[in-house]
């Protein structure tokens, strides 16, 4: 599979850049650049930017089986703790929309699939933190919904190691998303902007 990213059919999706992911993962501050990079080039050709938090409810009222992982029902994603808030090393402009999430995947639960099919959005990328979870859930609800998967493999990171991180982009290549570096999803992008102008 080889997408075209036509800027108002596309939404770079930046998953979960929080406190307790970015501070948590080793390379993280790297992939925090390569995101900003690229969340601002998306700006200025016009593809939305979404910033995704995993967040529950403090009383624990959404929290379901995942209360049943300790990090999780201690209160570390609970709305309003340090360490649910978005990273300050990430760019948020006021163009770009928020998105919070009770589970992994952006899709579940939330009205993302809503903020896509009214713009006529039929293509993401997808960056974040981390990549054998929330990114990888995210790509394979994004497939099963019919859009096209564009998942950067320098634009993720995961606290698990290369291993996964390897092992996870393996298996999403070509079944369930196109894998890309930053720089390639810029080419295309790119490429794009100069067609529509010639």
């Amino acid at each position: 599979m080889d997408f075209t990213v036509v800027s108002e059919r596309t939404a770079l999706i930046n998953v979960d850049l929080q406190n307790c992911f970015v501070d948590g993962t080793p390379d993280a501050r790297a992939i925090l650049e390569h995101i900003n990079r690229l969340s601002a080039v998306c700006r200025d050709a016009g593809i939305l930017v979404i910033h995704t938090r995993h967040v529950l409810r403090p009383d624990g009222s959404n929290m379901g089986v995942l209360a049943e992982i300790p990090k999780i029902k201690a209160g570390f994603l609970n709305e309003g703790a340090e360490s649910a808030a978005l990273h300050k090393g990430l760019v948020v402009d006021p163009r770009d929309l928020r998105l919070e999430k009770p589970r992994f995947g952006a899709f579940h639960a939330t009205d993302l699939e809503l903020i896509l099919r009214t713009r006529g959005i039929d293509t993401v990328i997808i960056s974040g933190i981390s990549t054998n979870v929330c990114c990888d859930t995210t790509a394979r609800e994004a497939n099963a919904r019919d859009f096209r998967v564009l998942f950067l493999s320098d634009g993720t990171a995961t606290p698990a190691g290369a291993e996964f991180q390897r092992a996870t982009l393996e298996i999403l290549d070509g079944l369930f998303a196109q894998v890309l570096t930053v720089d390639e999803v810029l080419q295309k992008i790119t490429r794009t902007a100069l067609g529509a102008d010639g």
